[in-house]
């Protein structure tokens, strides 16, 4: 997926205009909250497992060198091959000689947002090498080449008519196709890729340091077919899903599926500890782990931006975000979309064509609440907006008109008019007490939806003098 977040304000206007988009969000958004709202009151320890979970990722960020060095001697001494990438291209470089040299001509991939992140697909074709994606979800935008818009539902953003008609256009399926028709189709061509791929791609939820074992958690099966059919196996994962024992394991696939689809638990947890064995009747010949920075060492550097290497990709708090319920995931431009894409892809991408999106929050802390890892996603959206003054990147009429505000408040007199001034205006351009409109074009829209009371006709401070 291109970068395009330097054009989220015009994004955003797309998708605010887009009522299939709109149509989609509504039903999604809403479906995942209220699953997650009940699945979580079911868990009397959730918030002891939240506190755990973030106490463990805090620790694993802060020694990381030492976790890091702990899961490749392990995944060695499993007979697995060990890979790190410094960016995306040389990432791709890796996959792609791998390919080569193992005579791959079609590859079936799960969902993995770090092969997006680099443009796999894109690299494999370029390489001669067929890329199918496996996820029902990102196996419906690859048949539209489309972007994925969610971490957890990729298609988030399409509206069942809209893949009926996808469906019966690419896979001749009835335009009156109910679900489980769909999906049969999708199931005969994926199935025919997993027999014919010779080489299996699969990202990585959780990778531990003690052990060697990659965690896979998925309610497809998918998965399953991907990491056990072709004749090897390649993990990508970025070097922050590092965690240091299997004991530890248990807490986080808790809380990962109850913020992430509202789940007890993933139909399916794969723990992978190299390739077959001799006595094992399935399996890849080969194991392949490939670790990529693309900047996250730059994010662990920093001491004021690192929790958010903590994020396990639930998407909860996109689900809770208003803004992204509003606007989706494409309008963000990159792959981590909400308010930990805010955070993140300034951090990955850097500010200068990123500094939008952090003020794309009403910083009303609902995705603070919602994380499982406790990833203080509101203060780290204040600190990208600090930076993105200091570095002149905010828009010059905020900061005029904050510098204006500023002066005026510290000025007693200039307040007090100023104030008089505005009850004065609102008295005269409310109906019932309320706000309207009709004087304030401006506000037409958002008043038309809310009640906003006048101001009172007496301010605080002169009622207290009266009183006195």
């Amino acid at each position: 997926m291109k970068v395009s977040s330097q054009n989220f304000k015009a994004n955003a206007r797309k998708a605010l205009k887009d009522q299939q988009l709109q149509t989609a969000l509504g039903r999604a958004t809403a479906q995942f909250v209220g699953k997650r709202k009940t699945a979580v009151a079911a868990l009397k320890n959730f918030e002891d497992l939240r506190d755990y979970c973030a106490v463990v990722k805090a620790h694993t960020l802060d020694y990381l060198d030492y976790y890091l060095e702990q899961l490749v001697d392990n995944v060695e001494r499993l007979g697995g091959e060990v890979h790190f990438a410094a960016d995306g291209n040389e990432a791709n470089r890796i996959v792609t000689e791998l390919a080569r040299a193992n005579n791959v001509k079609t590859v079936v991939k799960s969902k993995s947002m770090v092969s997006e992140e680099i443009q796999l697909n894109e690299a494999l074709e370029a390489a001669g090498v067929t890329p199918l994606e496996t996820d029902l979800g990102e196996y419906i935008l690859q048949l539209d080449h489309d972007a994925p818009s969610h971490i957890i539902g990729p298609a988030i953003h399409k509206t069942k008519e809209q893949v009926t008609k996808l469906f019966h256009d690419k896979l001749g399926t009835p335009l009156d196709a109910d679900i489980p028709t769909l999906t049969s189709a999708a199931r005969r061509v994926l199935r025919d890729g997993f027999l014919q791929a010779d080489m299996g791609i699969s990202g990585a939820n959780f990778a531990v340091a003690e052990t060697g074992t990659i965690a896979l958690v998925e309610n497809e099966g998918n998965i399953r077919l991907t990491t056990s059919l072709p004749r090897m196996h390649l993990a990508i994962m970025g070097l922050e899903k590092v965690i240091p024992r299997l004991h530890d394991l248990p807490a986080f696939l808790a809380i990962l599926p109850r913020s992430a689809t509202g789940q007890k638990a993933s139909s399916y947890v794969s723990l992978i500890s190299g390739a077959k064995r001799e006595d094992e009747p399935e399996g890849p010949e080969s194991f392949h782990l490939l670790i990529i920075d693309n900047g996250r060492s730059a994010v662990l550097a920093d001491p004021k931006l690192r929790a958010a290497l903590r994020c396990i990709r639930c998407g909860a708090c996109l689900n809770s975000c208003p803004v992204y319920q509003q606007v989706g995931g494409h309008a963000y431009g990159w792959v981590y979309s909400g308010p930990i894409g805010a955070v993140l892809d300034p951090g990955l991408l850097g500010l200068k064509d990123t500094f939008n999106l952090p003020q794309a929050s009403s910083l009303c802390g609902a995705c603070g609440e919602v994380c499982p890892v406790k990833i203080p996603l509101p203060e780290l959206l204040i600190e990208h907006r600090r930076r993105s003054v200091e570095r002149g990147l905010s828009a010059k009429t905020e900061k005029v008109a904050v510098g204006a505000f500023a002066f005026i408040a510290s000025q007693p007199v200039l307040w007090n008019a100023g104030t008089k001034m505005g009850r004065f205006a609102a008295q005269r351009l409310s109906k019932d007490g309320y706000l309207t409109g009709d004087w304030l074009p401006v506000l037409k829209q958002w008043l038309s939806e809310r009640d906003f009371p006048a101001p009172a006709k007496t301010s605080f401070r002169e009622r207290w003098e009266e009183l006195k």
